[in-house]
């Protein structure tokens, strides 16, 4: 089963388990804490927040777009998501926290009352694709369940609903193939036939379980797998 093939509402409650996932990992956080380090280069923990929190809002801009029919993209450019994200982690912790609390909310009452028909109505990401507006559900899910592992404080692909690990593997590896990366790649998940990301020869395995496999390809670190020593190629 893949995330794209349960029910709206099944997907919609998954996002929001994610949330509440992450929504523990900060709590359990203290205020000094968010000056440290994430799992993502150059971001400490006050630039990840602010992310998750903006991306939120952005989630928010694609639902007006759908119920309203009028455009109302993500983000302006790139240059203001990055503006955003800078000037977030500026915020005082409380502030902070607050972002991401209201923003959460906010999300969560759009998808709440978006009227049925206009889940189906075409926004924009900000890669540039037109995908029906129930795409937020899965752009949401990802964002939440793997930045609660890269806040550095306990989160664990080993927590993440197995439908979303499995989602996210196609995701990656999709991704892979569309950019043209990952040729002589294996990917081995324990009791599973290998998914060989190229059609070329095999020049590296990485074996683990599902969880362990899907972190290490999304770049997250060789935590349970073997032949995990190379970066794999970037997928986002």
């Amino acid at each position: 089963m893949r995330f794209n093939e349960l029910e709206l509402s099944e997907r919609l409650l998954i996002a929001r388990r994610g949330t509440s996932y992450l929504s523990q990992r900060l709590a359990e956080l203290t205020d000094d804490e968010l000056d440290g380090p994430t799992l993502l280069d150059g971001w400490s923990r006050r630039h990840l927040v602010a992310h998750i929190g903006y991306n939120a809002a952005a989630l928010c801009r694609l639902m007006d777009w759908a119920a309203t029919g009028v455009e109302t993209p993500m983000y302006a450019s790139t240059d203001q998501r990055a503006q955003e994200i800078a000037e977030g982690a500026t915020l005082s912790p409380a502030a902070l926290r607050n972002l991401f609390a209201h923003t959460v909310a906010r999300l969560d009452e759009k998808w709440r009352n978006l009227p049925d028909s206009a889940w189906q109505a075409q926004v924009r990401t900000a890669q540039g694709r037109l995908v029906p507006a129930e795409e937020s559900a899965w752009m949401r899910t990802r964002e939440v369940w793997i930045h609660a592992v890269d806040l550095g404080n306990g989160g664990r692909f080993g927590d993440f609903p197995e439908v979303v690990l499995d989602s996210l593997l196609d995701d990656i590896v999709g991704m892979w193939r569309k950019k043209d990366l990952g040729a002589g790649l294996a990917l081995e998940v324990e009791g599973r036939a290998p998914v060989i990301v190229k059609d070329a020869e095999v020049t590296q395995k990485v074996q683990g379980s599902l969880a362990s496999v899907v972190r290490w390809a999304a770049g997250r670190g060789a935590v349970g797998v073997t032949g995990g020593e190379v970066t794999p190629p970037r997928w986002l």
